[in-house]
């Protein structure tokens, strides 16, 4: 199993700035490098982690930092559960993690055979070979089409209709252009998951919580989830009130610099090669 390498985390930490004393909601905890450098940092965390596989390595971080660590094994959408004055900074690490693509068990790729899952929270009922087998036609056309950019979805959806692949292998098997694997393989990730609206919801949420003054950062790996991050912090940076009264025309956010890998982060890392951190604070 490759070893998990926290990405963009220097990048992470300098927009944070000192973190001494602050809390931070890590929304994303997976193997916990996050978490493990804003308490090294001396902040306290509060990490949300959908995925029952990664409890362990939170019981073990929870034994070194006690009272300065609190983990929370639902999805990040349920922040909102959370009172406002619990904590003072948001990170999103957003995407599949490395261990979850690498545990050929779960479904994630297409590299190893396997029961075609893709649930991240193995306590959801619907797998992907579900997904497939019980949407319609039009439904999974449309998945394949807007989470996958698949060109010939229709025709796609219907051949995945007709055999109703129930592992990994099988599905690969059926994808005859071997540039739509990869795609396939995330677009079904991604409605199993319902990552995108759990995006959405998340950031809704922070948007209202967010202390003066504390920072929302979020990690991405493709466009789509970029693209929310991108739209939704630049809206939450325009101007409120009258926009031809400068004196009561005053943005809610400030957008910090965003930032991509590094050449060195990238050759210690290649999966970084497509991520973007992009940050706000509230002013």
């Amino acid at each position: 199993m490759t070893k998990h390498i926290p990405v963009l985390l220097d990048s992470v930490m300098s927009a944070l700035g000192d973190v001494r004393n602050r809390t931070i909601i890590d929304c994303t905890f997976g193997a916990g490098g996050y978490s493990r450098a804003f308490l090294e940092a001396g902040a306290k965390v509060i990490a949300f982690d959908r995925d029952t596989n990664v409890v362990v390595d939170a019981e073990k971080l929870k034994s070194e930092y006690r009272d300065k660590f609190c983990f929370i094994n639902s999805a990040f959408s349920e922040i909102s559960k959370l009172d406002k004055n619990d904590f003072d900074d948001v990170v999103f690490d957003l995407g599949i993690s490395s261990m979850q693509i690498d545990n050929g068990e779960r479904g994630f790729s297409f590299r190893f055979d396997a029961p075609l899952d893709m649930r991240m929270d193995t306590r959801l009922k619907t797998t992907a070979a579900d997904l497939i087998r019980n949407l319609s036609e039009a439904e999974l056309a449309d998945i394949l089409y807007e989470y996958g950019d698949i060109k010939k979805s229709r025709l796609l959806a219907r051949l995945l209709k007709e055999n109703s692949p129930a592992s990994t292998f099988q599905l690969r098997d059926l994808i005859k252009n071997p540039n739509d694997v990869a795609p396939v393989f995330q677009a079904l990730r991604i409605a199993v998951n319902d990552e995108m609206g759990q995006i959405k919801s998340a950031l809704e949420d922070v948007h209202n919580m967010l202390r003066s003054g504390g920072k929302c950062i979020c990690v991405t790996f493709h466009s789509l989830e970029d693209r929310i991050v991108k739209n939704t912090f630049r809206k939450w940076s325009e101007p409120l009130g009258d926009p031809r009264i400068p004196s009561v025309s005053v943005p809610e956010y400030k957008m910090l610099r965003p930032a991509v890998p590094t050449p060195k982060e990238l050759n210690n890392n290649p999966r970084a090669r497509s991520a973007h951190m992009r940050a706000v604070q509230k002013v």
